[in-house]
């Protein structure tokens, strides 16, 4: 559902303006959670509780698609363009505060209730919880300016009739080079990160429990890696941080895969933060990348059509595949082998990609 809605809030971003988008997506993310935690039971409702429950997270994932590349959007836009890396990074670190939030409001949740509370009724709780917190972000957002960016398209006359048709149009190079960004970026990240606790227990390396605090290790590491990347690329350009990246990608994966599958607790960790930090480095310079890859008329939906694309194929797929790999080939570097498979195709892509960090086309211009 995540492509389905990044290409219906796109349109919306880029017809009417940023701010209806991200007030819209929050909305129904906020809608669509209060819903699930007033849901009626099987009991009540029969077999139509699951389809509802079902139908929601539908919606939930339809109205993400919205919000990860609206916000990208307004914060490349809205910032000055010698921080541009930095703040659009912080999209990247935000997403991470969420799950680890998330994780926090259910392990206190599960903590503090019985089983028998916990199955009747206290599985509601983090969901209303969630609504909340969406209808507060909302209540910020109502407060918020539109992009300087869409007001100029505006003001000039420039704003697409229609998004979809002018990205396919226009930004064709520019939505292939989004989707090899967000290629990396999103294996990386769901083999790398994702997929690693799944990994761990299914390997015999770590138990359950340990897996998943270890994966709490992993989005902390992602949170602080992120802003000194972004400002990395803010000094020398995203081109040279990604191909540094993308090389790390091709020549880390399988021997951190190995050390996780070793047995050893200490290389479990070492190989699960080395991949987070690689993942995390490559999200947070591939969410300023990506969005620079467009102008500002139908940025929005080139994003969509590039990037989320790309993580609903990368993203979503690769997890099952690579516990796939593993189980039939009987070879536990596998995963790592899927990332560096991809970051060798993206590559040359990379290298022939245009420098597009403001900062480091001015001084490179005033040294030639």
């Amino acid at each position: 559902m995540r492509p389905l809605g990044a290409l219906f809030f796109g349109h919306i971003g880029d017809r009417l303006g940023r701010r209806h988008m991200l007030l819209i997506s929050v909305a129904l993310m906020t809608a669509a959670m209060l819903a699930t935690a007033l849901l009626p039971t099987r009991e009540q409702i029969g077999p139509a509780a699951g389809w509802l429950l079902l139908l929601l997270r539908c919606v939930m994932g339809f109205s993400v698609g919205g919000e990860y590349t609206g916000v990208v959007a307004y914060l490349l836009e809205g910032s000055r363009p010698e921080r541009r890396g930095l703040l659009a990074s912080s999209a990247s670190a935000a997403s991470e505060v969420g799950g680890l939030l998330a994780v926090g409001v259910s392990a206190l949740t599960v903590s503090l209730m019985s089983e028998s509370d916990l199955a009747s009724w206290g599985w509601r709780i983090p969901f209303l919880f969630g609504a909340a917190l969406a209808g507060t972000v909302w209540i910020a957002r109502s407060t918020m300016q539109e992009s300087p960016e869409f007001l100029r398209q505006r003001d000039e006359g420039t704003v697409p009739a229609e998004p979809l048709a002018h990205a396919l149009r226009h930004h064709r190079a520019g939505i292939a080079r989004a989707f090899s960004i967000s290629a990396l970026g999103s294996i990386t990240y769901y083999v790398g990160i994702t997929y690693v606790p799944a990994f761990l227990t299914s390997a015999g390396a770590l138990s359950e429990s340990a897996a998943l605090w270890l994966s709490t290790a992993a989005a902390v590491v992602v949170i602080l890696v992120t802003p000194f990347v972004g400002i990395w690329s803010d000094r020398i350009g995203r081109r040279p941080v990604l191909i540094t990246l993308c090389l790390a990608s091709a020549a880390l994966p399988i021997s951190m895969f190995s050390l996780m599958a070793s047995g050893s607790h200490a290389r479990a960790l070492l190989g699960a933060c080395a991949l987070s930090a690689l993942a995390g480095a490559v999200s947070a310079v591939g969410a300023v990348a990506t969005a620079e890859q467009f102008p500002g008329e139908g940025r929005v939906t080139g994003l969509a059509l590039g990037a989320t694309m790309a993580t609903a194929i990368f993203g979503g797929l690769t997890p099952y595949v690579a516990q796939l790999l593993v189980e039939r080939s009987g070879w536990p570097m596998a995963p790592g082998a899927m990332i560096a498979a991809v970051a060798l195709c993206v590559l040359p892509i990379l290298l022939t990609m245009r420098e597009t960090a403001p900062s480091a086309i001015r001084s490179r211009s005033a040294s030639s």
